[in-house]
């Protein structure tokens, strides 16, 4: 039993049986392996060896995904909030916050090749100012911006929904809803930043 043959053995009991497996010295068995202390020249011509994506312990490339939900949000909502403020025939707008950013970002590593992706929703605050009947009027409103992935932003969609438009009449409200929808590109272009940005990660 000591140098290395595995064998079937069966052992009955009454009204059951089984098999395990014993090791039992054979001629024919591989002997067992004998640990080998490593030299400085071994430790040195492994770490010559091309690096290789992911964590130190993954050399092979493997499967590992990475979570990137903190730093992804966080970016997401720096860039939409610097944007600055659109200008519109009548007036002009700004993101104040990004009040709703839910979703997912992760890289994987898989057979020594990055691959990065995300899924998002976001709801964006918006104050803005306009002249309506020669009057300054601000105002206050959400652009949601439904579920948008990885090399999907040429698709990005927005609605656009005013806080306080009792005061309104239908023609300003449909040109202060086209004014925020303007948005639309410049959010675009942020959006395919952070992109580029999370393909470097």
């Amino acid at each position: 039993m000591e140098n290395g043959g595995v064998v079937s053995a069966e052992k009955e009991q009454p009204g059951a049986s089984y098999t395990y497996w014993v090791r039992e010295a054979t001629s024919d068995a591989a002997p067992l392996p004998v640990p080998k202390k490593l030299s400085q020249d071994d430790i040195l011509s492994d770490q010559s060896k091309p690096a290789t994506l992911g964590s130190v312990w993954n050399r092979a490339g493997t499967w590992e995904e990475k979570n990137l939900n903190k730093w992804a949000s966080d970016r997401i909502k720096e860039l939409l909030t610097s944007m600055g403020s659109l200008e519109f025939t009548r007036g002009k707008a700004e993101i104040t916050d990004v009040s709703n950013c839910v979703g997912d970002a992760f890289l994987v590593t898989v057979r020594n090749k990055k691959r990065v992706g995300y899924t998002y929703e976001l709801t964006l605050k918006v104050k803005g100012e306009w002249i309506i009947k020669e009057e300054k009027k601000i105002l206050k409103g959400h652009i949601d911006i439904p579920e948008f992935s990885f090399g999907e932003l040429d698709d990005l969609q927005m609605q656009v929904r005013l806080s306080e438009d009792k005061d309104l009449s239908k023609e300003d409200k449909l040109q202060i809803n086209q004014d925020l929808k303007l948005f639309l590109q410049p959010v675009r272009e942020k959006l395919l930043q952070f992109e580029l940005e999370l393909k470097d990660r």
